[in-house]
Protein backbone atom coordinates (compact mmCIF):
# COMPACT_ATOMS: atom_id res chain seq x y z
CA UNK A 1 0.00 0.00 0.00
CA UNK A 2 1.28 3.31 -0.99
CA UNK A 3 1.70 6.02 1.74
CA UNK A 4 2.32 9.07 -0.04
CA UNK A 5 2.64 11.37 3.40
CA UNK A 6 5.61 9.14 4.25
CA UNK A 7 6.98 8.82 0.81
CA UNK A 8 6.26 12.17 -1.03
CA UNK A 9 9.33 11.97 -3.04
CA UNK A 10 8.51 8.53 -4.36
CA UNK A 11 5.13 9.32 -4.66
CA UNK A 12 5.53 12.15 -7.05
CA UNK A 13 7.01 9.61 -9.41
CA UNK A 14 4.05 7.32 -9.72
CA UNK A 15 6.07 4.04 -9.96
CA UNK A 16 5.81 2.56 -6.56
CA UNK A 17 4.38 -0.93 -6.36
CA UNK A 18 4.36 -1.47 -2.96
CA UNK A 19 5.34 -0.76 0.80
CA UNK A 20 6.12 -3.79 2.21
CA UNK A 21 7.07 -4.30 6.03
CA UNK A 22 7.96 -8.19 7.10
CA UNK A 23 8.48 -9.80 10.54
CA UNK A 24 12.22 -10.84 9.99
CA UNK A 25 13.26 -7.40 8.70
CA UNK A 26 11.58 -5.39 11.96
CA UNK A 27 11.74 -1.65 11.58
CA UNK A 28 12.46 -1.61 8.01
CA UNK A 29 10.25 -0.73 5.35
CA UNK A 30 10.89 -1.92 1.99
CA UNK A 31 9.49 0.66 -0.56
CA UNK A 32 9.33 -1.49 -4.30
CA UNK A 33 9.65 0.66 -7.23
CA UNK A 34 9.45 0.17 -11.23
CA UNK A 35 12.99 1.34 -12.24
CA UNK A 36 12.81 3.52 -15.46
CA UNK A 37 16.76 2.54 -15.96
CA UNK A 38 19.61 0.59 -14.52
CA UNK A 39 22.51 1.95 -15.50
CA UNK A 40 24.13 5.52 -13.94
CA UNK A 41 26.61 7.50 -15.99
CA UNK A 42 29.80 8.58 -14.23
CA UNK A 43 30.84 11.91 -14.98
CA UNK A 44 34.71 12.62 -16.29
CA UNK A 45 35.61 14.99 -14.02
CA UNK A 46 35.22 12.24 -11.34
CA UNK A 47 38.55 10.84 -12.24
CA UNK A 48 36.69 7.15 -10.97
CA UNK A 49 38.27 3.98 -12.77
CA UNK A 50 34.57 3.16 -14.00
CA UNK A 51 32.07 5.49 -16.30
CA UNK A 52 29.28 3.20 -15.50
CA UNK A 53 27.41 1.70 -12.15
CA UNK A 54 24.42 0.10 -11.41
CA UNK A 55 22.67 0.48 -8.13
CA UNK A 56 19.81 -1.92 -6.95
CA UNK A 57 18.81 -0.67 -3.97
CA UNK A 58 19.14 2.97 -2.38
CA UNK A 59 19.24 3.43 1.55
CA UNK A 60 21.05 0.56 3.48
CA UNK A 61 20.26 -1.64 6.12
CA UNK A 62 23.77 -1.73 7.20
CA UNK A 63 23.60 1.30 9.15
CA UNK A 64 26.99 2.74 9.06
CA UNK A 65 27.35 5.93 10.00
CA UNK A 66 29.79 7.39 8.06
CA UNK A 67 28.05 6.52 4.55
CA UNK A 68 28.87 9.11 1.83
CA UNK A 69 25.58 8.17 0.32
CA UNK A 70 22.85 9.00 2.98
CA UNK A 71 22.14 12.50 1.78
CA UNK A 72 21.32 10.75 -2.12
CA UNK A 73 18.00 10.08 0.05
CA UNK A 74 17.27 13.67 0.80
CA UNK A 75 16.45 14.00 -3.17
CA UNK A 76 13.16 11.33 -2.14
CA UNK A 77 12.02 13.82 0.58
CA UNK A 78 13.79 11.24 3.28
CA UNK A 79 16.40 12.39 6.02
CA UNK A 80 19.58 11.18 5.84
CA UNK A 81 19.78 9.58 9.18
CA UNK A 82 17.12 6.86 10.00
CA UNK A 83 15.58 6.87 6.57
CA UNK A 84 18.47 5.89 5.13
CA UNK A 85 18.65 3.23 6.99
CA UNK A 86 15.47 1.98 7.51
CA UNK A 87 13.20 3.55 4.29
CA UNK A 88 14.87 0.94 1.48
CA UNK A 89 13.86 1.49 -2.29
CA UNK A 90 14.38 -1.59 -4.24
CA UNK A 91 14.16 -1.61 -7.74
CA UNK A 92 12.04 -4.94 -7.93
CA UNK A 93 12.97 -4.83 -12.15
CA UNK A 94 16.63 -4.15 -12.52
CA UNK A 95 17.83 -7.21 -13.61
CA UNK A 96 15.32 -6.89 -16.79
CA UNK A 97 15.64 -3.44 -17.35
CA UNK A 98 19.45 -3.57 -17.43
CA UNK A 99 19.55 -6.61 -19.31
CA UNK A 100 17.45 -4.26 -22.78
CA UNK A 101 20.11 -1.71 -22.08
CA UNK A 102 23.03 -3.47 -22.56
CA UNK A 103 21.31 -4.90 -25.80
CA UNK A 104 21.37 -1.56 -27.36
CA UNK A 105 23.95 -1.16 -30.05
CA UNK A 106 25.17 1.66 -28.41
CA UNK A 107 26.31 0.07 -25.37
CA UNK A 108 30.11 -0.29 -25.92
CA UNK A 109 30.33 -3.39 -22.92
CA UNK A 110 32.78 -0.61 -20.76
CA UNK A 111 33.07 -1.94 -17.14
CA UNK A 112 30.40 -1.09 -14.72
CA UNK A 113 30.42 -1.21 -11.01
CA UNK A 114 27.89 -1.96 -8.44
CA UNK A 115 28.64 -0.79 -4.65
CA UNK A 116 29.72 2.34 -5.33
CA UNK A 117 26.39 4.18 -3.47
CA UNK A 118 24.91 1.36 -1.42
CA UNK A 119 25.76 -1.78 -0.76
CA UNK A 120 23.79 -4.54 -3.61
CA UNK A 121 24.33 -7.24 -0.86
CA UNK A 122 22.86 -5.83 2.02
CA UNK A 123 20.17 -7.75 4.00
CA UNK A 124 17.63 -6.90 1.91
CA UNK A 125 19.52 -8.83 -0.83
CA UNK A 126 18.70 -12.17 1.34
CA UNK A 127 14.70 -11.08 0.17
CA UNK A 128 14.77 -10.03 -2.94
CA UNK A 129 17.42 -11.82 -5.01
CA UNK A 130 17.89 -9.01 -7.72
CA UNK A 131 22.22 -9.73 -7.80
CA UNK A 132 21.62 -13.14 -10.01
CA UNK A 133 19.77 -11.39 -12.34
CA UNK A 134 22.46 -8.48 -12.61
CA UNK A 135 24.66 -11.17 -13.13
CA UNK A 136 23.14 -12.58 -15.88
CA UNK A 137 22.67 -9.18 -17.75
CA UNK A 138 26.00 -8.61 -17.30
CA UNK A 139 27.83 -11.66 -18.19
CA UNK A 140 24.82 -12.36 -20.87
CA UNK A 141 25.82 -9.12 -23.09
CA UNK A 142 30.04 -9.45 -22.48
CA UNK A 143 30.38 -6.62 -19.98
CA UNK A 144 32.81 -6.49 -17.63
CA UNK A 145 31.93 -5.49 -13.99
CA UNK A 146 33.32 -5.02 -10.54
CA UNK A 147 31.02 -5.71 -7.00
CA UNK A 148 32.51 -3.98 -3.66
CA UNK A 149 30.11 -5.06 -0.82
CA UNK A 150 30.36 -5.57 2.96
CA UNK A 151 27.40 -8.22 2.68
CA UNK A 152 27.99 -12.00 3.34
CA UNK A 153 24.77 -12.52 0.94
CA UNK A 154 27.50 -12.28 -1.20
CA UNK A 155 28.58 -16.25 -0.99
CA UNK A 156 25.40 -17.04 -2.24
CA UNK A 157 26.28 -15.84 -5.58
CA UNK A 158 29.93 -17.47 -5.95
CA UNK A 159 29.12 -20.05 -7.81
CA UNK A 160 27.41 -17.67 -10.64
CA UNK A 161 29.98 -15.40 -10.65
CA UNK A 162 32.88 -17.65 -10.97
CA UNK A 163 30.74 -19.02 -14.08
CA UNK A 164 30.86 -15.34 -15.00
CA UNK A 165 34.22 -14.83 -14.51
CA UNK A 166 35.07 -17.38 -17.68
CA UNK A 167 32.93 -15.11 -19.59
CA UNK A 168 34.01 -11.22 -18.68
CA UNK A 169 36.38 -10.39 -16.43
CA UNK A 170 34.72 -10.01 -12.79
CA UNK A 171 36.34 -8.63 -9.57
CA UNK A 172 35.26 -8.49 -5.82
CA UNK A 173 35.78 -6.36 -3.33
CA UNK A 174 35.18 -6.39 0.59
CA UNK A 175 34.92 -3.38 2.71
CA UNK A 176 36.53 -3.86 5.94
CA UNK A 177 37.50 -0.86 7.96
CA UNK A 178 38.62 -1.78 11.32
CA UNK A 179 38.63 -5.54 13.59
CA UNK A 180 37.68 -3.79 16.65
CA UNK A 181 34.11 -5.28 17.36
CA UNK A 182 33.52 -2.93 19.73
CA UNK A 183 34.06 -0.18 17.28
CA UNK A 184 32.02 -1.40 14.68
CA UNK A 185 28.83 -2.78 16.48
CA UNK A 186 28.40 1.53 17.38
CA UNK A 187 29.67 2.56 13.89
CA UNK A 188 28.51 -0.36 11.65
CA UNK A 189 25.42 -1.78 13.50
CA UNK A 190 23.69 -3.13 10.46
CA UNK A 191 27.05 -4.95 8.57
CA UNK A 192 28.02 -8.49 9.26
CA UNK A 193 31.23 -8.45 11.41
CA UNK A 194 34.52 -8.23 10.21
CA UNK A 195 35.61 -11.42 11.12
CA UNK A 196 32.75 -12.65 9.11
CA UNK A 197 33.76 -10.38 6.48
CA UNK A 198 37.58 -11.63 6.13
CA UNK A 199 35.87 -15.01 5.54
CA UNK A 200 33.95 -13.65 2.77
CA UNK A 201 37.43 -13.08 1.22
CA UNK A 202 38.80 -16.28 2.35
CA UNK A 203 35.22 -17.64 -0.16
CA UNK A 204 35.94 -15.44 -2.81
CA UNK A 205 40.01 -16.61 -3.02
CA UNK A 206 38.70 -19.82 -2.62
CA UNK A 207 36.14 -19.44 -5.91
CA UNK A 208 38.68 -18.27 -7.72
CA UNK A 209 38.38 -14.98 -7.74
CA UNK A 210 40.42 -11.54 -7.18
CA UNK A 211 39.64 -9.79 -3.91
CA UNK A 212 40.37 -5.93 -3.12
CA UNK A 213 39.59 -5.24 0.24
CA UNK A 214 38.91 -1.34 0.82
CA UNK A 215 40.35 -0.25 4.05
CA UNK A 216 38.45 2.47 4.93
CA UNK A 217 37.29 4.78 6.66
CA UNK A 218 40.19 4.83 8.54
CA UNK A 219 38.58 7.27 11.53
CA UNK A 220 41.36 9.63 12.69
CA UNK A 221 42.52 9.09 16.49
CA UNK A 222 40.14 6.15 16.44
CA UNK A 223 41.54 3.79 14.25
CA UNK A 224 44.32 4.82 12.49
CA UNK A 225 47.51 4.23 14.77
CA UNK A 226 49.75 2.22 12.90
CA UNK A 227 49.51 -0.69 15.28
CA UNK A 228 45.72 -1.11 14.41
CA UNK A 229 46.07 -0.65 10.52
CA UNK A 230 49.11 -3.33 10.79
CA UNK A 231 47.13 -5.68 12.52
CA UNK A 232 43.95 -5.42 10.19
CA UNK A 233 46.01 -5.21 6.85
CA UNK A 234 47.72 -8.73 8.17
CA UNK A 235 44.49 -10.42 9.06
CA UNK A 236 43.17 -9.33 5.57
CA UNK A 237 46.69 -10.95 3.79
CA UNK A 238 45.78 -13.98 5.70
CA UNK A 239 42.52 -14.40 4.40
CA UNK A 240 43.97 -14.13 0.95
CA UNK A 241 43.40 -10.98 -0.37
CA UNK A 242 44.47 -9.94 -3.67
CA UNK A 243 45.50 -6.04 -2.57
CA UNK A 244 43.89 -3.75 -0.21
CA UNK A 245 43.63 0.05 -0.48
CA UNK A 246 43.05 2.66 2.45
CA UNK A 247 41.78 6.03 3.18
CA UNK A 248 40.51 8.21 5.40
CA UNK A 249 37.15 9.50 6.80
CA UNK A 250 35.00 11.40 4.51
CA UNK A 251 32.68 13.92 5.95
CA UNK A 252 30.09 15.12 3.31
CA UNK A 253 26.50 16.71 3.56
CA UNK A 254 24.09 14.14 5.10
CA UNK A 255 26.90 11.50 6.54
CA UNK A 256 28.66 14.73 8.83
CA UNK A 257 25.67 15.30 10.92
CA UNK A 258 24.89 11.55 11.06
CA UNK A 259 28.68 10.98 11.85
CA UNK A 260 29.13 13.88 14.65
CA UNK A 261 26.46 12.48 16.24
CA UNK A 262 27.99 9.26 16.88
CA UNK A 263 31.28 11.23 18.08
CA UNK A 264 29.51 13.27 20.49
CA UNK A 265 28.04 10.14 22.04
CA UNK A 266 31.52 7.86 21.77
CA UNK A 267 34.43 10.02 21.29
CA UNK A 268 33.29 13.63 22.94
CA UNK A 269 36.55 14.59 23.53
CA UNK A 270 37.95 14.22 20.04
CA UNK A 271 35.04 16.66 18.68
CA UNK A 272 37.22 19.75 18.57
CA UNK A 273 40.09 17.96 16.70
CA UNK A 274 37.76 16.58 14.17
CA UNK A 275 36.65 20.34 13.89
CA UNK A 276 40.53 21.10 13.27
CA UNK A 277 40.84 18.20 10.75
CA UNK A 278 37.93 18.90 8.23
CA UNK A 279 38.05 22.48 8.65
CA UNK A 280 37.90 22.72 5.20
CA UNK A 281 34.86 20.65 4.17
CA UNK A 282 34.57 16.87 3.41
CA UNK A 283 38.23 15.96 3.62
CA UNK A 284 40.81 15.42 5.90
CA UNK A 285 43.79 17.96 5.77
CA UNK A 286 46.24 17.35 3.02
CA UNK A 287 48.63 16.77 5.78
CA UNK A 288 46.62 14.43 7.26
CA UNK A 289 45.88 12.53 4.01
CA UNK A 290 49.98 12.37 3.11
CA UNK A 291 50.70 11.36 6.49
CA UNK A 292 47.96 8.21 6.05
CA UNK A 293 49.20 7.18 2.66
CA UNK A 294 53.18 7.30 3.86
CA UNK A 295 52.36 5.18 6.78
CA UNK A 296 49.91 2.49 5.21
CA UNK A 297 52.00 2.30 2.06
CA UNK A 298 54.81 0.98 3.91
CA UNK A 299 52.26 -1.30 5.99
CA UNK A 300 50.43 -2.68 2.51
CA UNK A 301 53.79 -3.23 1.12
CA UNK A 302 55.01 -5.07 4.05
CA UNK A 303 51.96 -7.33 3.76
CA UNK A 304 51.64 -7.65 0.07
CA UNK A 305 48.85 -5.62 -0.55
CA UNK A 306 50.10 -3.08 -2.14
CA UNK A 307 48.97 -4.82 -5.61
CA UNK A 308 45.55 -3.26 -7.23
CA UNK A 309 42.83 -5.07 -9.64
CA UNK A 310 42.40 -2.39 -12.55
CA UNK A 311 38.81 -2.49 -12.26
CA UNK A 312 38.57 -2.28 -8.78
CA UNK A 313 41.03 0.01 -8.06
CA UNK A 314 39.36 2.66 -5.47
CA UNK A 315 41.54 5.99 -5.28
CA UNK A 316 41.64 8.31 -2.14
CA UNK A 317 39.56 10.95 -3.75
CA UNK A 318 40.01 13.58 -1.28
CA UNK A 319 40.97 15.82 -4.07
CA UNK A 320 38.73 14.77 -6.89
CA UNK A 321 37.45 17.63 -9.32
CA UNK A 322 33.96 16.29 -8.65
CA UNK A 323 33.16 15.04 -5.00
CA UNK A 324 32.47 11.08 -5.35
CA UNK A 325 29.26 11.53 -3.69
CA UNK A 326 28.47 13.34 -6.80
CA UNK A 327 29.41 11.29 -9.02
CA UNK A 328 28.00 8.01 -8.30
CA UNK A 329 24.51 10.09 -7.32
CA UNK A 330 21.27 9.00 -9.91
CA UNK A 331 20.11 12.19 -10.73
CA UNK A 332 16.97 10.66 -12.69
CA UNK A 333 16.25 9.04 -9.37
CA UNK A 334 14.77 5.78 -11.16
Amino acid sequence: MVDAVALPGLDRLHNLVHSVRTPEFAGITFHEVLAKSALNKVPKAAGLPFNWTVNPYRGCSHGCVYCFARNTHTYLDLDAGDDFDRQIIVKINVGDVLARELRRPSWSHESVALGTNTDPYQRAEGRYRLMPGVIAALTGSGTPFSILTKGTTARRDLPLLTVASKAVPVSMGVSIALIDERIHTALEPGTPTPRARLDLVRAIVQAGLPCQVLVAPILPMITDSDGQIDALLGLIADAGATGATVFALHLRPGAREWFMQYLGKHHPELIDSYAKLYQNGSYVTRSYAADLARRSSVLLRKHGLDRKESMLRIPDTSTAAVPPHLALNEPSLF
